[in-house]
């Protein structure tokens, strides 16, 4: 593999860009609304698995997970929700941007639905007892949540999902076949009196212990 390569003919302007891809119809036009409707509380309602993405005052951005149980993110305005901030591995990426830079854009999913959920908006940093005790779970509950103004929310089409097979069975590779995260994380990291097998045991114990 090339260490660089210069990428040739690229698009510089939007109009460049329109020549080449075109204009939305006016289904997608008008698909945009400002609120949680119905339709938007059931999506999430049924969701156990969103994407967040961020940036930093210096537009680096970042993307990343949460999963709980199905419904975890909680509604509680036509305008507002709350996703709570379980115990991950304290890089707080995505937090450190909010602070930074309100700016988010979440991605909710529902397993074997090829249609995702787009809503964009401002973020906060939340500490409300009240909101986070309706959080808890097993009697634990998150330290904080993410309090999100709802700006825009629109459904997103299954093209990617057809395309890429991800919710069918037979697509999915054989496990011996997956990459193993401790040997990434082994190889990565570089750190002394380490192993792939060590590494792999402190991620089986933080699976089954240190989920909430």
């Amino acid at each position: 593999m090339k260490e660089t390569y210069r990428f040739k003919n690229t698009i510089e302007t939007e109009k460049q860009l329109r020549q080449m891809i075109g204009f939305p119809s006016e289904l997608v036009n008008k698909k945009v609304i400002s609120y949680l409707d119905h339709n938007c509380l059931e999506f999430i309602s049924k969701s156990p698995f969103l994407v967040i993405s961020t940036s930093d005052e210096f537009g680096f951005c970042d993307v990343s997970p949460r999963g709980d149980k199905t419904g975890f993110v909680q509604v509680i305005s036509k305008k507002q929700l709350v996703i709570p901030e379980r115990p991950g591995n304290k890089r707080i990426d995505s937090m450190r941007n909010i602070l930074a830079n309100p700016r988010v854009g979440l991605l909710f999913f529902i397993p074997g639905l090829g249609e995702t959920l787009r809503v964009n908006g401002n973020a906060t940093l939340v500490t409300d007892e009240e909101l986070l005790d309706k959080m808890a779970f097993k009697g634990k509950k998150p330290l904080l949540g993410i309090g999100v103004e709802v700006e825009e929310c629109f459904i997103h089409c299954a093209k990617a999902f057809k395309r890429s097979g991800l919710w069918e069975p037979t697509s999915w590779m054989a496990e011996s076949l997956l990459p193993s995260a401790s040997k990434i994380l082994f190889e990565h990291a570089k750190l002394p009196d380490t192993s792939v097998e060590s590494i792999q045991e402190r991620l089986e114990e933080s699976y089954s212990k240190k989920l909430y």
